[in-house]
């Protein structure tokens, strides 16, 4: 069923040809005919997330381990988000590590939850807080921790210019926030040496 409130695709294609002679050019031009058309696909793609449900991804889990225990770590996880403040992109990767408490997730389900909020209008405090929640809420494992490395496009390309700046962020739980050895040892884990 469709969402009444939701504008339609010709409204935003509207929308965009709007934007386009506010910012002084004409949408009647040949190069412009198909932009608001291309915008509107791109957003789409950009902003998938929301038709997503991270807690189906997170649903199918497996229990014959051999009595796994220890540490899951899926590391640099990429991914394309945009600031929710001037809708810039936000560029970088995500570290995801569990402690099982007797079932796994198949770690493609990991990639699709980050990939389920990242495509959102997002802050990455939120991202990273949104990840780590869903994985603790489903799958109720004894900690979790996650790690967000990205590059914001409203810093660099607007604002102050700053290039080559990026920003961290983590949320650990359970074990990971309790037990500095577990902590560390995730933390190890993604962090393969100079460069990163």
């Amino acid at each position: 069923m469709a969402d009444s409130s939701k504008p339609t695709r010709e409204q935003a294609e509207a929308a965009v040809r709007t934007l386009l002679s506010w910012a002084g050019d004409d949408p009647a031009r040949e190069g412009l005919l198909d932009t608001p058309k291309r915008v509107v696909d791109a957003y789409g793609d950009w902003f998938h997330g929301y038709s997503a449900d991270p807690r189906e991804y997170l649903s199918r889990t497996f229990e014959e381990v051999a009595g796994y225990d220890e540490l899951i770590v899926l590391r640099d996880i990429e991914f394309e988000s945009h600031c929710e403040h001037h809708m810039a992109p936000i560029i970088g990767k995500a570290h995801v590590g569990y402690l099982p408490d007797g079932k796994v997730v198949g770690i493609s389900k990991l990639a699709r939850v980050v990939e389920a909020y990242a495509r959102r209008l997002q802050v990455q405090e939120k991202l990273t807080a949104q990840i780590a929640g869903v994985i603790q809420d489903v799958l109720q494992p004894r900690g979790v921790g996650v790690v967000v490395v990205g590059a914001h496009e409203c810093m660099t390309t607007r604002g102050v210019h700053k290039r080559g700046v990026s920003m961290v962020t983590s949320k650990m739980l359970g074990s990971f926030r309790e037990d500095a050895r577990t902590r560390a040892e995730f933390l190890r884990f993604i962090d393969v040496g100079p460069g990163r």
